[in-house]
């Protein structure tokens, strides 16, 4: 058994952070994180091995990406050190101001939180694709906003990536990683600069891409911290003289390990830590006070992409940043749907994967490499389509609780999800309507994913709540600073307490409130 003061569950937006300023304030930190640490060579991407978490297996499979379905709704998670920002699309914005109006503790507004956004800005290099260097993704929405008559709402989105601006799509070969400059940050780990590689999702080569592996991770390191992966936590238990004994599995080395610490940061994601408590309380009976709306209020944060084709234009979803740009109607102005349009990026994985087998030296001097290697820096096989995407402020439509396997009756310990689209549907059908509407002005034709129209499901990267920050027990699980109802110095600081969807991005966000968390603890 080892003692810690604090312990972090998971190593996303929230974690991270915690990790970082408690460690930086003189506390004896460990960082229990379920997934595994990567590196840039080991991206499976880069490898092809490795792309998939089993949450039911994970001594077996602990990949890049947990997919999770849950019916109607699927979300996916990030899994390994740095948590969801490993896999998403680097954009770090700042929630509305109009977002804090309603469904937050009295404490927490835009206001409070401005100073945490800016720290997070810092300490996540957050920069703006240079002019120079728009996409044709993201000219085609500037094209888009004003043929439609909303150019003031374009906007280049901030974004967590090192750019160099003399970089140039007219280089030769220029979205070689030859291309990229490389750089110390203020954590002093070796970055590089964006090539336009367009595999931000899956692993950035280049290490362009501001993940949280280098810098609050890094920085909670130099302070002292300890990371574990491959270290996926069961049970948190209240001890009778104050603090809590967690038990662990450890994934490598096949066996329990238990942990006692004075303060515990649950980390896991909204998905993760909602699980994990529920388990908790109703399983495992090792915090039966846990407040009755855990698992209630969740959102998908409004989710949506429709595809679009443009013959005759070369649009190369498959270069440049993930995102780029947006259109922002926010405001309600659209008949009281809020919504955040965005361009979408989609990684070409065959032409990765081409390109790094003709540079294998087994195969480089063959005509085989040769043509493996042509296909895989001239691959755009989706040069013609435009995946607009965005988010949406819809409404918490979605409760976790734990159920019974169609297979297994007797036991009701299987992660549920029961959501009711219609609280999502106004949202939706506004961003929906929007992508429609957007295409129809530039010339080209959309598709509108059957899932919705016809069935309804949706897919979400952006989970939001389930442990719900609020101002009492009877509303919510955490209170302003993010520590449980009936549990002190048990907290949980991600995802899972943000209260209501964004409409748009929530790293940000949810780093910020995690900066808040930390200034307020001691």
């Amino acid at each position: 058994m080892e003692k810690v003061d604090v312990l972090v569950i998971g190593s996303g937006f929230g974690g991270a952070v915690m990790a970082c300023r408690m460690a930086e304030k003189g506390s004896k930190v460990l960082v229990l994180e379920r997934g595994r640490r990567w590196l840039a060579s080991e991206y499976p991407s880069v490898t092809q091995r490795d792309w998939f978490w089993d949450e039911d297996e994970p001594e077996k499979q602990n990949g890049w990406i947990d997919f999770r379905y849950f019916g109607d709704m699927s979300v996916a998670m990030g899994a390994g050190v740095g948590g969801g920002s490993l896999i998403y699309a680097n954009v770090s914005i700042e929630a509305k101001p109009q977002a804090f109006d309603h469904g937050w503790p009295e404490a927490i507004d835009y206001a409070t939180l401005k100073p945490h956004y800016d720290t997070t800005g810092v300490m996540l290099n957050v920069q703006t694709l240079p002019e120079n260097q728009w996409t044709p993704r993201t000219h085609l929405m500037k094209e888009a906003a004003e043929a439609t008559g909303a150019g003031e709402r374009f906007m280049v989105v901030p974004q967590a990536i090192t750019f160099n601006p003399d970089w140039s799509s007219d280089l030769d070969d220029a979205y070689d990683a030859r291309h990229s400059k490389q750089w110390t940050n203020d954590q002093g780990k070796q970055q590089g600069t964006c090539t336009h590689c367009g595999n931000c999702d899956l692993g950035c080569p280049v290490q362009a891409k501001n993940t949280l592996d280098l810098n609050y991770l890094a920085a909670a390191e130099s302070a002292g911290a300890e990371i574990r992966p491959l270290h996926h936590v069961r049970t948190i238990r209240p001890l009778t003289g104050g603090g809590y004994e967690v038990r662990a599995r450890d994934l490598d080395g096949q066996c329990w390990r238990v942990f006692r610490a004075e303060k515990v940061i649950v980390a896991a994601g909204s998905v993760g830590s909602t699980e994990l408590l529920l388990r908790n309380r109703d399983q495992y009976k090792t915090l039966p006070k846990l407040s009755r709306a855990l698992g209630h209020q969740w959102s998908c944060n409004g989710d949506f992409a429709t595809a679009a084709t443009y013959k005759g234009r070369s649009i190369s979803p498959t270069r440049g940043p993930t995102i780029s740009s947006a259109i922002d109607y926010l405001d309600g102005s659209d008949g009281g749907a809020r919504y955040f349009v965005e361009d979408g990026g989609i990684p070409d994985v065959m032409g990765s994967m081409l390109d790094r087998l003709g540079k294998d030296p087994r195969f480089r001097g063959t005509r085989l490499g040769k043509a493996m290697l042509k296909y895989g820096q001239s691959s755009d096989p989706f040069s013609e389509m435009m995946p607009w995407f965005g988010q949406a402020m819809d409404d918490p439509g979605g409760r976790f609780y734990l159920g019974r396997r169609w297979y297994w009756p007797w036991k009701r310990n299987h992660l549920k999800l029961n959501w009711d689209y219609r609280k999502a549907e106004k949202a939706v059908n506004g961003l929906s309507e929007r992508h429609l509407a957007l295409t129809a002005a530039t010339g080209g034709d959309p598709s509108t994913p059957p899932n919705w129209t016809l069935f309804k499901d949706l897919i979400t990267p952006h989970p939001l709540g389930g442990c719900n920050m609020a101002d009492s027990v009877d509303t919510g699980v955490v209170n302003h600073r993010g520590e449980v109802f009936n549990y002190p110095n048990l907290f949980v600081i991600d995802g899972a307490m943000v209260p209501r969807a964004l409409g748009l991005n929530p790293s940000r966000t949810i780093a910020a409130l995690a900066e808040y968390a930390a200034s307020e603890m001691h």
